[in-house]
Protein backbone atom coordinates (compact mmCIF):
# COMPACT_ATOMS: atom_id res chain seq x y z
CA UNK A 1 0.00 0.00 0.00
CA UNK A 2 1.50 3.34 -0.93
CA UNK A 3 1.78 6.10 1.72
CA UNK A 4 -0.77 9.17 1.36
CA UNK A 5 1.12 11.92 -0.58
CA UNK A 6 2.04 15.12 1.52
CA UNK A 7 2.39 17.04 -1.76
CA UNK A 8 1.83 17.00 -4.88
CA UNK A 9 2.64 18.86 -8.46
CA UNK A 10 1.08 19.41 -12.02
CA UNK A 11 2.50 17.93 -14.98
CA UNK A 12 1.50 19.06 -18.29
CA UNK A 13 2.01 17.19 -22.12
CA UNK A 14 1.30 16.86 -25.43
CA UNK A 15 2.13 15.25 -28.14
CA UNK A 16 1.34 13.05 -31.53
CA UNK A 17 1.65 9.48 -32.24
CA UNK A 18 0.91 7.17 -34.92
CA UNK A 19 -1.21 5.11 -32.35
CA UNK A 20 -3.12 6.75 -29.32
CA UNK A 21 -0.55 4.98 -26.71
CA UNK A 22 2.61 6.08 -28.59
CA UNK A 23 0.63 9.84 -28.18
CA UNK A 24 0.16 9.11 -24.50
CA UNK A 25 3.66 7.91 -24.05
CA UNK A 26 5.26 10.76 -26.10
CA UNK A 27 3.13 13.55 -23.78
CA UNK A 28 4.20 11.83 -20.34
CA UNK A 29 8.10 12.10 -21.67
CA UNK A 30 7.11 15.79 -22.45
CA UNK A 31 5.75 16.34 -19.00
CA UNK A 32 8.80 15.10 -17.35
CA UNK A 33 6.92 11.48 -15.78
CA UNK A 34 7.66 8.74 -18.58
CA UNK A 35 10.23 7.35 -16.65
CA UNK A 36 7.79 6.41 -13.71
CA UNK A 37 5.20 3.97 -12.82
CA UNK A 38 1.93 6.03 -12.31
CA UNK A 39 -0.73 4.61 -10.27
CA UNK A 40 -3.90 6.28 -10.78
CA UNK A 41 -6.11 7.40 -8.29
CA UNK A 42 -9.46 9.43 -7.99
CA UNK A 43 -8.75 13.00 -8.38
CA UNK A 44 -9.05 14.15 -4.68
CA UNK A 45 -5.73 15.46 -3.27
CA UNK A 46 -5.11 14.23 0.04
CA UNK A 47 -5.88 16.56 3.01
CA UNK A 48 -2.97 19.00 3.97
CA UNK A 49 -1.15 17.99 0.47
CA UNK A 50 1.01 21.17 0.03
CA UNK A 51 1.51 21.95 -3.57
CA UNK A 52 5.02 21.86 -4.80
CA UNK A 53 6.25 22.92 -7.67
CA UNK A 54 9.02 20.85 -8.27
CA UNK A 55 9.40 17.44 -7.10
CA UNK A 56 12.67 14.91 -8.08
CA UNK A 57 10.96 11.11 -9.41
CA UNK A 58 13.80 8.45 -9.14
CA UNK A 59 13.22 6.57 -12.39
CA UNK A 60 11.07 3.52 -12.01
CA UNK A 61 9.25 5.25 -8.91
CA UNK A 62 5.92 4.58 -8.31
CA UNK A 63 3.75 8.12 -8.31
CA UNK A 64 -0.36 8.31 -7.26
CA UNK A 65 -1.48 10.03 -10.38
CA UNK A 66 -4.93 11.67 -10.90
CA UNK A 67 -4.54 12.13 -14.58
CA UNK A 68 -6.70 12.35 -17.75
CA UNK A 69 -6.20 12.66 -21.16
CA UNK A 70 -7.87 13.91 -24.39
CA UNK A 71 -7.28 12.60 -27.92
CA UNK A 72 -7.87 12.78 -31.49
CA UNK A 73 -7.78 10.92 -34.93
CA UNK A 74 -6.88 14.19 -36.39
CA UNK A 75 -2.79 14.72 -36.95
CA UNK A 76 -2.28 18.13 -36.09
CA UNK A 77 -5.52 19.19 -34.59
CA UNK A 78 -5.06 21.44 -31.33
CA UNK A 79 -7.33 19.60 -28.61
CA UNK A 80 -8.91 21.43 -25.61
CA UNK A 81 -5.81 19.97 -23.64
CA UNK A 82 -3.66 22.01 -25.48
CA UNK A 83 -5.22 25.07 -24.88
CA UNK A 84 -2.84 25.66 -22.03
CA UNK A 85 0.45 24.34 -23.33
CA UNK A 86 2.04 27.40 -24.70
CA UNK A 87 1.16 29.23 -21.57
CA UNK A 88 4.37 29.28 -20.42
CA UNK A 89 6.22 30.28 -16.32
CA UNK A 90 3.72 29.25 -13.89
CA UNK A 91 1.70 26.55 -15.95
CA UNK A 92 1.72 24.81 -12.72
CA UNK A 93 0.23 27.13 -10.87
CA UNK A 94 -3.19 27.76 -12.63
CA UNK A 95 -5.82 25.34 -12.79
CA UNK A 96 -9.48 25.46 -14.19
CA UNK A 97 -12.27 23.53 -16.44
CA UNK A 98 -14.05 24.03 -18.89
CA UNK A 99 -17.34 23.27 -20.27
CA UNK A 100 -20.06 23.35 -22.64
CA UNK A 101 -23.69 24.42 -22.30
CA UNK A 102 -26.53 23.07 -23.83
CA UNK A 103 -29.25 25.75 -24.48
CA UNK A 104 -31.71 23.63 -26.53
CA UNK A 105 -33.56 24.53 -29.15
CA UNK A 106 -31.61 26.32 -32.41
CA UNK A 107 -28.93 27.85 -30.39
CA UNK A 108 -25.23 27.22 -29.98
CA UNK A 109 -24.25 25.44 -27.00
CA UNK A 110 -22.53 28.10 -24.32
CA UNK A 111 -18.68 27.85 -24.08
CA UNK A 112 -17.73 27.83 -20.49
CA UNK A 113 -14.12 28.22 -18.52
CA UNK A 114 -13.51 28.40 -14.82
CA UNK A 115 -9.94 28.83 -13.37
CA UNK A 116 -7.96 29.56 -9.99
CA UNK A 117 -5.03 31.03 -9.73
CA UNK A 118 -1.96 30.74 -8.28
CA UNK A 119 -2.74 27.52 -6.82
CA UNK A 120 -0.64 27.72 -4.15
CA UNK A 121 -1.89 30.79 -2.59
CA UNK A 122 -5.15 31.67 -4.53
CA UNK A 123 -6.41 35.14 -5.51
CA UNK A 124 -8.43 35.17 -8.28
CA UNK A 125 -11.02 33.33 -10.36
CA UNK A 126 -11.56 33.88 -13.78
CA UNK A 127 -14.74 32.80 -15.20
CA UNK A 128 -15.11 33.43 -19.25
CA UNK A 129 -19.16 32.56 -20.71
CA UNK A 130 -19.60 33.27 -24.28
CA UNK A 131 -23.24 32.81 -25.19
CA UNK A 132 -23.65 30.84 -28.08
CA UNK A 133 -19.69 30.34 -28.29
CA UNK A 134 -19.63 26.66 -28.87
CA UNK A 135 -17.20 24.77 -27.52
CA UNK A 136 -15.57 25.90 -23.94
CA UNK A 137 -11.99 24.16 -25.00
CA UNK A 138 -12.31 25.63 -28.27
CA UNK A 139 -13.48 29.60 -27.57
CA UNK A 140 -13.57 30.13 -23.80
CA UNK A 141 -10.43 28.35 -22.37
CA UNK A 142 -8.30 30.19 -24.80
CA UNK A 143 -9.47 33.62 -24.24
CA UNK A 144 -9.30 32.63 -20.16
CA UNK A 145 -5.29 31.45 -20.99
CA UNK A 146 -5.06 35.07 -22.14
CA UNK A 147 -6.51 36.61 -19.29
CA UNK A 148 -4.67 34.36 -16.76
CA UNK A 149 -1.11 34.76 -18.20
CA UNK A 150 -1.65 38.44 -17.83
CA UNK A 151 -2.70 37.74 -14.02
CA UNK A 152 0.37 35.43 -13.47
CA UNK A 153 2.54 38.09 -15.12
CA UNK A 154 3.36 35.98 -17.96
CA UNK A 155 3.71 37.43 -21.46
CA UNK A 156 -0.02 36.37 -22.93
CA UNK A 157 0.03 34.48 -25.69
CA UNK A 158 -2.44 35.69 -28.74
CA UNK A 159 -6.01 34.83 -28.90
CA UNK A 160 -6.20 33.90 -32.56
CA UNK A 161 -10.50 33.90 -34.09
CA UNK A 162 -11.76 30.29 -34.67
CA UNK A 163 -8.73 29.27 -32.40
CA UNK A 164 -9.23 25.54 -32.96
CA UNK A 165 -8.19 23.48 -29.71
CA UNK A 166 -10.87 20.79 -29.63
Amino acid sequence: MLETPTCYALAVGAAEGETELNAFDNALLQAGIGNVNLVKVSSIVPPKAAFCPEVALPPGALVPTAYATISGSTPGARLAAAAFSDFGRGLGNVGGKTGTAQPGGENDNHALFAGVLPLDDPKFVVVVLVEEGGSGGRVAAPAARHIMQYLMGVTPTPVLAGEETD
